[in-house]
């Protein structure tokens, strides 16, 4: 899956960093930034920027965590508690990231900064997708969290890119059912594999795996001994996919198993028998 991380600070974080730092002072942070004691916000909220632009993101998370717990009042607090999510995010803390993205969105549903919690959202689903042979849990979740942030906001500045990951997150759900279709193949559990990559056909048909799943469905439905249904998925594969190498394969294949039309129902012009 393709990742998104190093752009991420180039959408939102320049305007954030900017606005967080001004009258701070430039000295750079020493060891006791790390030291959660009282401190003011300003003296805070500098330490854990710095802390980021070290890339040291763990400790700049537990340093924003720290405004928004010693400072939940100031203006400071909320800016603090989307980078912690962004920092975390950035550290690989997935699950933390995610809890302070949600956090931020119950206690500042009105903020401008709302579709970026969302998307930081998707993003953290998105990052853990993993291949297609294991369980494909997260990918349905990012793939809701990033239809809600289109559904909400389809015109904001994160839309586009998260309409492109949606798309390859169908493409990476369609590459399970398929590796399960096949391995069901293999095992000649027809029906099963049928119902696969039907399911492909029918709700990932715009993926890159749509075409092989119809080439299946004609192997699958030869071997159940549905000629008839063969040809039909044949046929939308010829109308949709004729270039393609699946299209070739599946005519070869219907060459060698063409369809048995039904035996017409015989007909007589014979008198009925008289009654007795």
């Amino acid at each position: 899956m393709q990742k998104f991380r190093p752009s991420i600070a180039a959408i939102l974080l320049p305007a954030m960093l900017l606005s967080g730092c001004a009258g701070f002072g430039g000295g750079r942070s020493g060891p006791r930034d790390t030291r959660y004691v009282a401190r003011d916000v300003s003296t805070l909220y500098n330490a854990a920027v710095d802390r980021m632009r070290q890339g040291q993101y763990r400790i700049a998370a537990g340093l924003f965590d720290e405004v928004e717990r010693q400072h939940p009042y100031s203006p400071w607090a909320r800016r603090a508690q989307l980078m912690s999510a962004f920092s975390n995010y950035a550290a690989g803390q997935f699950t933390e990231s995610i809890a302070s993205a949600q956090r931020f969105l119950q206690i500042h549903p009105g903020s401008r900064d709302v579709p970026y919690a969302y998307y930081l959202v998707a993003l953290c689903y998105y990052e853990q997708i993993s291949d297609v042979t294991r369980d494909q849990r997260i990918s349905q979740q990012a793939l809701d969290a990033l239809n809600e942030l289109v559904r909400r906001y389809p015109n904001s500045e994160y839309a586009a890119d998260a309409r492109l990951k949606i798309d390859l997150v169908n493409d990476h759900l369609a590459g399970k059912e398929m590796e399960i279709g096949r391995f069901y193949e293999r095992s000649s559990h027809w029906l099963g594999a049928t119902v696969r990559f039907r399911n492909v056909v029918d709700n990932y048909q715009t993926t890159s795996h749509a075409p092989e799943a119809l080439f299946r469905l004609v192997e699958c439905y030869l071997s159940l001994g549905m000629g008839q249904e063969a040809e039909r998925a044949a046929a939308v594969l010829g109308r949709n996919y004729a270039g393609s190498e699946w299209y070739q394969r599946a005519y070869r294949l219907m060459g060698e198993h063409p369809p048995v039309a039904p035996a017409a129902t015989p007909t007589t012009s014979a008198p009925a028998p008289a009654a007795p």
